[in-house]
């Protein structure tokens, strides 16, 4: 009788540390999980996002002469800057030709970096001149797509001469119009 009391009791002791262990390495696995979210800060999130702007364009930014998606053309957002965005019926409202950068930044209004953020254009650049910045370059923002952006330090992440578009669309998720959003490129655009 002594001898089955100690096998269940060993028993007992060796299931419910198995048990513990496994609820301590989901418990782990869940916090890893949780902090590499609280970690990962780029450019899928916009929820500071100034979605609507009033349409006004930088000084010096040229209209596009022959776009890909004429001003009044609607095209398919391809792209998920925003939720509600991929999949959206868009209006062209502005198509201009510029230099594109993907930029990471420390935003002016505290909190963590924002890394490969998409897109600033050339003339939204503090220190822009006639020759196009290169990936490394520090410069500082003059855009306010996002809360914390306007005067802050950013680095160029990387620059293409692109056409880039001003849009309206009804975001997927439903929701307000997006009136004037800036910016998305031609590859991110499909015919509708």
């Amino acid at each position: 009788m002594k001898k089955q009391l100690i096998v269940i009791g060993l028993s007992t002791i060796i299931g419910l540390s198995g048990c513990g262990n496994d609820d301590a390495s989901q418990e782990s696995n869940s916090n890893q999980t949780n902090q590499e979210q609280t970690n990962h800060s780029d450019h899928s999130n916009h929820s500071e996002m100034n979605h609507s702007s009033s349409g006004e364009v930088p000084e010096g930014l040229k209209e596009a002469e022959n776009p890909t998606f004429p001003v009044g053309s609607t095209a398919i957002l391809e792209t998920d800057h925003m939720e509600g965005m991929k999949g959206a019926e868009a209006e062209i409202v502005g198509a201009y030709d510029t230099t594109v950068y993907t930029v990471s930044y420390t935003p002016t209004t505290g909190g963590e970096k924002v890394t490969n953020h998409k897109w600033v254009i050339h003339e939204e650049v503090k220190e822009a001149g006639d020759t196009p910045f290169q990936p490394g370059d520090e410069v500082t923002l003059e855009a306010d797509h996002m809360e914390g952006m306007m005067d802050a330090k950013a680095t160029i992440d990387t620059a293409q001469q692109a056409t880039v578009y001003m849009v309206d669309y009804t975001p997927t998720t439903g929701g307000e119009n997006v009136t004037n959003h800036k910016w998305v490129t031609g590859d991110e655009l499909s015919a509708k």
